[in-house]
This record gives C-alpha cells, structure tokens and sequence, in this order.
C-alpha cells in the first residue's frame, strides 16, 4: 500500500501498511471522509507528526490519546492546535508547567510544530476523529498502528525520552527499554487530573538534562 508519509516511517513501517487491519484501517477512514461527514484533521494532516519528524531525529515522545474534535483544532499533533485557535485546557496546563519548570514562558499559541521540528514526536493513539465525537475513531486499528510506532522508536532508537501523562500512555512503557531509554510518567495534563502530579513533574528540564548528558541537543519547549 503506497502510504503519503515520510521516507524513513515509510521505511520502517512497510510491514505495517501490508496487514490485514490497516487495510481494513483506511477503508473505514477513506469511508468517513467521503461520507459527508466532517472528520479531523484535514488528511494531509493524519500523519503531520511523522512527516515533521523523521524516525532518526525522534530525541522525546509525548503520547496523546485522541485528536482535538473541534474547529480548527487538530492539526495531526497531540495536544497541539493551530495557531490562532484558543488553547485548550490540557495545554495551558503544559504551558504552566513549562514555566514553572524552567523559569520562562512557552511559546504563546497553540502550535507545537516548533516541537516536532526539534525532534519530539507527538504522537496520538488515534490519528483521525468525527467532528464532536471523542474517541468515535477508536478501536478501528490506529492503536494497533500507533503502538507499532512506539516499538519502531524503541527498537531503533536510543537515548529517547518518552513522557507518558495518564495511564492511558503510560501502558506504553512496556514496550521501552528503560535502561537505554528515559521514561518519564506522571498525572495528566488535563484540569481533571493535572493537580494530582502532573504540576511540578519537571519534566521538560529533566527531558533536556538527559538529552545533554547524551550528547543531543536540548529542547527549546
């Protein structure tokens, strides 16, 4: 199947793209864009993380679970929406953290390309969603693929730093070698849950100090 998605992903997920469930996967996707309804994001726009972040650049993984389902929002990236758009809750609560945590302010909109472009993967579980419908693309095969993406990163890569908010992500450690890797975990950044341990985690100036201690370069958050 001849996936749109950058050549180094394309490389490593070929066997992926040739399973029984990822055809299964696009049809149901393919369907959903055509059927009239309004789907996130645009499809030029499924595979933005990857596309902004070749697999041999990948130096942090944030994993989100399910895209933004209103206007504007989702833009192929976890918690990021597109610039002019107002910030959604679980990302101002980022942004706090942020500058708690380092001592400065993040950037000012909602747009984490700047991220992506540093080489953190912004990974949802899911990649597309129906307008107002969380979670309505869920259990289709995207977690499937989405976790073969996880294993792709551990297995290829090392000295990552993988941020896993919620028990929802942090189910994934399993697949990350925490000897050769830097598992970070802690509460959700959502209102719901973002008192209970995700303030003051420190997790970006912990992510920079490894990324340095390992000879790569920090990341401007």
């Amino acid at each position: 199947m001849n996936v749109k998605i950058e050549d180094s992903w394309k490389s490593v997920l070929a066997d992926e793209f040739e399973k029984d469930y990822f055809k299964k996967l696009t049809e149901f996707v393919r369907g959903e864009y055509l059927s009239g309804k309004t789907i996130y994001p645009a499809p030029k726009n499924i595979f933005n993380a990857f596309n902004l972040c070749p697999l041999d650049q990948v130096k942090v993984v944030i994993i989100g679970q399910d895209p933004y389902h209103e206007p504007g929002q989702a833009h192929g990236l976890c918690f990021s929406v597109e610039n002019g758009v107002d910030l959604p809750p679980s990302l101002i609560n980022i942004y706090k953290e942020i500058e708690s945590d380092l001592g400065r302010k993040s950037i000012t909109n909602g747009d984490l390309t700047a991220w992506a472009n540093q080489g953190v993967l912004l990974l949802n579980a899911t990649l597309t969603v129906r307008a107002h419908v969380a979670a309505s693309h869920a259990g289709h095969g995207w977690e499937t693929f989405t976790d073969a993406v996880i294993r792709a990163v551990a297995q290829t890569q090392k000295n990552v730093v993988y941020m896993l908010w919620g028990s929802f992500a942090q189910k994934k450690a399993e697949m990350v070698d925490k000897n050769q890797n830097l598992v970070l975990c802690s509460a959700h950044p959502s209102p719901l849950s973002a008192y209970r341990g995700f303030f003051g985690n420190h997790h970006f100036s912990r992510a920079n100090e490894y990324l340095v201690q390992h000879g790569k370069e920090p990341i401007n958050w």
